[in-house]
């Protein structure tokens, strides 16, 4: 039987750390079970030449870079080896966002079939999606077949219901395996200044679509519980600083970066877990499904993403307006005085995971929409 090869590109690998990057490194580790020959194309990060490596049986190239500049690799080398790569792959399979690919798809003359990943709309540079524009609408009309995580990603997004035929609704999934066999430590309950309080748990760049300042004035609404802050990013100075001035250091704890085993046992000890986004560059939010797994319930926001498609309300926890403090503070108090709404959400959110979200099923998924798309 003929091998299916796939050429996997995004912008960047393993072991950069992301959430995209995570779901490239799966694919590209495991549709060769199904019977696929991958390689993968991605940009150096920062500066640098062109190098070619194996990582875990995976060849991956990472194309010499200029540098980054608006989020994206500066890069001819990628475009060049885009073109060779590209000859010899049944489906060339792009994450975007990510302009430099769609220009090297253009410019390679590449007759094959076309998967895209969409992940999220560009958000935040809307000056530059006036010259990116054109380039993107010519990549969604290339391409065979649009994947995307929930139906939110299409309904939410300003360029994919135009393209609704070609979409094909491809969830993240995460092993279970990775998280359930894991050794157990109360990390958080030993950190707590009341033991008797409810531990609110949120993990994730302190940046501003994340909304953590939300969750903060919130906080100071919130009753018998205390919140713990896993991540790095340029707020987290300013998020303490408002944490201070506003009494709350002994229920506030920021916990840095925390290491991936420390990071899962810390969702396994927390009561109720937090995604307070406030802007749709949240598309769907994987740590979700991190604190799910756990048979956590999940307070989340009503964006135009995928966000309130992973984690349902009033099924597996409570959605709530974005930017809302208040509605926040009280959806947290709701939860946090009652037990039994806490663990029957809980359980649900725990069997929508394996339900949902396995990702054996998912790569298996992800191979069937290959086959198709190369036998028409």
């Amino acid at each position: 039987m003929k091998k299916l090869k796939v050429l996997e590109v995004n912008k960047a690998y393993f072991p950069h750390i992301g959430g995209i990057e995570s779901l490239v490194r799966q694919y590209s580790e495991e549709l060769g079970q199904y019977g696929a020959a991958v390689r993968t194309l991605v940009c150096r990060d920062g500066k640098g030449v062109t190098v070619t490596e194996k990582i875990n049986g995976v060849k991956v190239v990472r194309a010499g870079s200029l540098g980054t500049y608006f989020s994206c690799p500066l890069s001819l080398s990628f475009i060049v080896k885009f073109r060779q790569m590209a000859r010899n792959a049944d489906i060339v399979h792009i994450n975007v966002p990510f302009p430099l690919a769609d220009l090297a798809l253009l410019l390679s003359g590449y007759r094959g079939k076309v998967a895209v990943s969409w992940h999220s709309d560009i958000v935040k540079q809307k000056n530059l999606m006036l010259l990116y524009k054109p380039l993107l609408k010519y990549l969604l009309g290339r391409a065979d077949v649009i994947f995307t995580a929930t139906e939110g990603h299409i309904c939410g997004s300003d360029f994919l219901p135009e393209y609704r035929e070609k979409c094909r609704i491809l969830p993240y999934g995460i092993t279970l395996g990775d998280y359930l066999d894991i050794d157990r430590r109360p990390v958080l309950t030993e950190k707590l200044a009341n033991k008797k309080n409810i531990k609110i748990f949120f993990t994730g760049r302190l940046v501003y679509y994340k909304g953590v300042d939300v969750l903060l004035k919130a906080f100071a609404n919130v009753k018998n519980c205390e919140l713990f802050i896993a991540g790095t990013g340029e707020l987290e100075n300013k998020l303490k600083a408002f944490a201070k001035s506003r009494g709350l250091e002994k229920t506030i704890h920021f916990l840095g970066f925390l290491p991936d085993n420390t990071l899962k046992q810390a969702y396994a000890d927390c009561d109720i877990f937090v995604l307070p986004s406030v802007a749709k560059s949240e598309a769907f939010g994987i740590v979700q499904l991190e604190a799910m797994v756990y048979g956590k319930p999940v307070i989340n926001t009503r964006l135009p993403s995928g966000v309130p498609h992973v984690s349902i309300h009033g099924e597996t926890g409570i959605t709530v307006p974005p930017s809302d403090p208040l509605t926040l503070a009280k959806a947290i108090n709701r939860l946090a005085s009652d037990k039994e709404l806490r663990e029957r959400l809980g359980r649900n959110a725990a069997l929508r995971v394996r339900e949902k979200f396995n990702e054996n099923d998912v790569i298996r998924k992800l191979y069937d929409y290959f086959e198709e798309a190369t036998e028409t």
